[in-house]
Formats: C-alpha cells, structure tokens, sequence
C-alpha cells in the first residue's frame, strides 16, 4: 500500500475542480487504496486516501468511513496496519 501511495502522490497535481461548488485539491480523493482483513463475517476494513494535495489519510470501515487521526510517532500507514491486525 505504500509504495502504491507514494507513486500515486508523485503524479501530476490535481487541479481545483468545480461544480455546485469549488473543490480545492485538498478536498478532492485523488486515490482510495483499501484492504480487507481476514475472517469470514464482518473482516476488518482499513485504507488510506490520497487526497489531491498529496495528504494521506488512514481510515477504517467500509461503507460508514471513520478517519484515523495520524501523528508524529504513528503513520497513516501504521495506522492501517494496526486497525486490521489488532482484529
């Protein structure tokens, strides 16, 4: 997941984009990578989004989506890798 993260944020900037409204790269998901855990009923769901600024934000849960808070010592990758083995 990483090294797909890291080549997808390489790319060429994502521009603003508009519609009902003005979208900043920022607020734009310019990439979803997730990945399921094991099990045979409710598997653990964790990713990352790669928003069009080149931020990476970790989540868990499929459908509902809940944002994983990174910091200084945890990765948004660390945090991934947490939420499916701590399952």
């Amino acid at each position: 997941m990483r090294e797909r993260a890291l080549a997808i944020r390489s790319e060429a900037p994502v521009e603003k984009a508009s519609g009902f409204r003005d979208y900043e790269p920022g607020d734009q998901v310019h990439a979803r990578l997730q990945i399921s855990g094991r099990g045979l009923i409710g598997k653990p769901v964790a990713g990352l989004d790669v928003r069009g600024d080149g931020e990476f934000v970790a989540y868990r849960g499929g459908l509902r989506r809940e944002e994983l808070g990174a910091s200084p010592e945890r990765t948004p990758f660390d945090l991934v890798r947490d939420t499916l083995a701590n399952r």
